[in-house]
């Protein structure tokens, strides 16, 4: 007989994949993430946000009223001390499809990035890179990637703060050579959610040791810039977000998007609107 610990754990880990499940579908629904006849690339890094994409679109495929198949794909970076059984270990045990990748981007990142400096950039070139190159291979239509809604609202301000211009990660994007859907089905998941999922559901994390220790990343830093805010104001990362949902352009400053250029008072239709008005 279950003890009343394990009851509790239990009943909160269903609550937990009940809401991931929820929000997953609505955004895949959204966007039109996946359509009927799919094959999808799940990127699989050996992190809780890769682990419970892979988990909740499983779940999701079981029920869903059209097909489409799921593949596992980790690259191996071929970082030191990577465990290379734990990922092929695991996907077995649960039966999915799976490959590794092995492409040797850690030596060419180590050889060109600084010591000290931010190695994400050129990690995650080179890393996006071997993907889409494998996608080709083995015929994937979508490549599904981990990026959650934390991830989300942290590039929108990574990208104010750093880059000058109002742009985030968007669920679904056409890749720059125009070959390559990618889609990020947990877009309107909490990291918070993730993380007690990921805790309960034990899974085998591997850590990443090539950026995961550099503290003082920006991403870091704008990360708990957002957690104080919503701490100290509850909700309001919740009403940022909705904020990516309700873009206003001419209320902007952005040319490209709106045609200032031509916009007027027009007295004509002034004089129109007060002699209807009479």
């Amino acid at each position: 007989m279950a003890s009343a610990p394990q009851i509790k754990e239990k009943t909160e880990k269903n609550k937990l994949q009940k809401r991931l499940r929820r929000l997953t579908g609505q955004a895949i629904s959204d966007f039109n993430m996946i359509e009927d006849g799919d094959k999808i690339m799940v990127c699989l890094s050996g992190g809780k946000d890769s682990y419970t994409m892979l988990e909740i679109l499983r779940n999701l495929q079981a029920s869903a009223p059209i097909q489409f198949d799921i593949v596992a794909v980790n690259l191996d970076q071929k970082q030191p001390g990577f465990p290379e059984h734990v990922l092929p270990e695991y996907l077995t045990s649960i039966g999915v499809d799976f490959h590794i990748l092995e492409r040797d981007t850690y030596s060419i990142v180590k050889e060109l990035v600084p010591e000290g400096k931010t190695t994400c950039g050129l990690c995650s070139r080179l890393r996006r890179g071997s993907l889409y190159g494998f996608a080709d291979e083995i015929g994937a239509t979508k490549i599904a990637l981990g990026h959650h809604r934390d991830d989300i609202l942290e590039t929108l301000f990574l990208n104010m703060f750093f880059g000058g211009k109002l742009k985030s990660m968007p669920p679904k994007l056409l890749s720059d050579d125009g070959r390559h859907l990618v889609i990020r089905p947990l877009a309107y998941c909490k990291e918070q959610d993730i993380e007690k999922f990921s805790r309960l559901q034990k899974y085998p994390i591997i850590p990443c040791n090539l950026c995961g220790s550099q503290e003082n990343l920006q991403r870091q830093k704008v990360k708990e810039m957002l957690k104080s805010w919503d701490k100290e104001y509850p909700g309001r990362t919740d009403i940022l977000f909705t904020s990516l949902q309700n873009v206003v352009p001419s209320h902007l400053a952005d040319t490209n998007l709106f045609n200032f250029q031509e916009l007027s008072s027009r007295p004509d239709m002034m004089d129109e609107l007060n002699i209807i008005s009479l």
